[in-house]
């Protein structure tokens, strides 16, 4: 691949920090309040959350400079276990994995741009639309636009930090509950089911994986990126919180979308939050357009060895899988013009969390080490896999409808699989 087609690691951190800040922290902190509303469990959430994501991007920085292939999960997967459970992953990121995160904040976009554009669909719709079209032409391409979205949303949020500290609360009655109740709540399934919500806003932190051939000096680079940019991104969103409990009261926050904008409307008013709202809409054009990236990189990668999907492994003369874009953003759409926000948070943040736990157990399989190491491998491993799974029982007992849709995906992905066979050019 042409020097040209390749990203530095800042712009890959970039793209990780562009996929994990998106429409999760901006939304998550008002259903988690419904459930638990003690300070040091909401922090607990979000540092839990934050510990998860940075030991997967140790195990997935060891998996991508293993295997250095495009195609994330389905790569690692399919050489680590078995071919039908990569095909399972792809299956899964083709239809909510990353389509899903893209819906999610075009719906999002829509609630924050309410006070330009009333009470519509069209912006969203709009950049949902437009977006992928920025990641039709080249790589290098995509690395401009993506770094330039990037940097407007980390000054924005760096702006909603300095200010969330730097002025008082004009509440008597904040959020901020630092008693012993939290001791109870942690022990609660609520504190479980809010966890899936965290490890929504956490999701993204493996992006860079996903494009690994499109990285300069992978076997440096993707490590520094994943795990640099993850702990980075864990530090902002436990800021973000406290920001937000300071500004806003439990009642004014407890099973609400909008988090940021009733905080900011408490800070700086109507105007101030009208402002505050249309930036946050503004900077998920940068979660739309890192998933939009990514994305269809795992079913060109599928594609290349199926015969179903054959049509979609075609690359323009820039080698970029144009036709996987369009197909990824179709199901964008679909997911956009149905079903609600929480429900599709929900059953994709279910199927996610599954596939993920599988994928880190995965690099248990790796023998013969190459690249990377994750530090206090098998431990961090065994963490996260008994960690993940409890999450996921509890959720399945307490959403198992949402839970259920979740699975029935995964369940016709294989149903899929059993049909499909492999392109004469991919045997060995």
């Amino acid at each position: 691949m042409a020097l040209d087609n390749k990203i530095s690691w800042k712009t890959a951190a970039g793209l990780v920090i562009a996929n994990m800040i998106g429409t999760g922290v901006f939304t998550s902190l008002g259903f988690q309040l419904a459930e638990v509303q003690n300070t040091w469990s909401i922090l607990l959430l979000w540092i839990i959350g934050g510990i998860m994501a940075l030991i997967g991007a140790f195990v997935y920085a060891e998996l991508g400079t293993h295997f250095r292939k495009t195609g994330g999960d389905y790569i690692f997967l399919s050489e680590a276990i078995h071919p039908s459970i990569g095909y399972l992953y792809a299956w899964v990121s083709l239809t909510v994995g990353f389509s899903a995160p893209i819906a999610i904040a075009a719906m999002a976009m829509n609630g924050y741009l309410v006070p330009l554009f009333g009470n519509t669909i069209y912006p969203g719709l709009f950049f949902l639309l437009a977006v992928p079209i920025a990641h039709i032409f080249s790589v290098s391409r995509s690395a401009q636009f993506q770094d330039t979205l990037t940097l407007i949303k980390i000054i924005f949020v760096f702006v909603l930090i300095f200010l969330g500290f730097a002025f008082a609360s004009t509440l008597e009655n904040a959020s901020f509950d630092f008693s012993n109740t939290w001791q109870k709540e942690v022990i609660m399934p609520g504190f479980a089911v809010s966890l899936i919500y965290v490890f929504y806003a956490y999701t993204g932190w493996n992006s860079a994986a996903y494009i690994i051939e499109e990285v300069d000096q992978p076997g440096k680079n993707l490590p520094k990126a994943l795990i640099w940019a993850t702990f980075s991104v864990m530090v902002v969103y436990v800021l973000l919180q406290l920001v937000f409990l300071k500004h806003a009261s439990i009642a004014q926050l407890s099973g609400k979308v909008e988090v940021a904008d009733i905080a900011f409307a408490n800070l700086l008013g109507k105007t101030g939050a009208l402002w505050v709202s249309v930036f946050i809409g503004v900077q998920l054009i940068a979660t739309i357009s890192g998933y939009s990236w990514i994305g269809p990189r795992v079913t060109y990668a599928m594609a290349k060895d199926f015969k179903l999907w054959k049509p979609l492994s075609k690359v323009n003369s820039n080698g970029i899988p144009v036709r996987a874009i369009f197909l990824n953003t179709g199901i964008s759409l679909i997911l956009f013009l149905s079903g609600s926000f929480e429900q599709i948070m929900l059953y994709a943040g279910f199927v996610l969390q599954l596939m993920g736990t599988i994928t880190v157990f995965s690099s248990l399989k790796i023998k013969k080490q190459i690249g990377f190491k994750s530090p206090l491998k098998p431990w961090i491993q065994y963490i996260y896999i008994t960690f993940s799974s409890g999450v996921m029982v509890y959720l399945f007992w307490d959403r198992p409808w949402e839970s259920i849709a979740g699975l029935g995906i995964v369940g016709l992905g294989l149903l899929i699989f059993l049909f499909d066979k492999k392109s004469n050019e991919s045997k060995p």
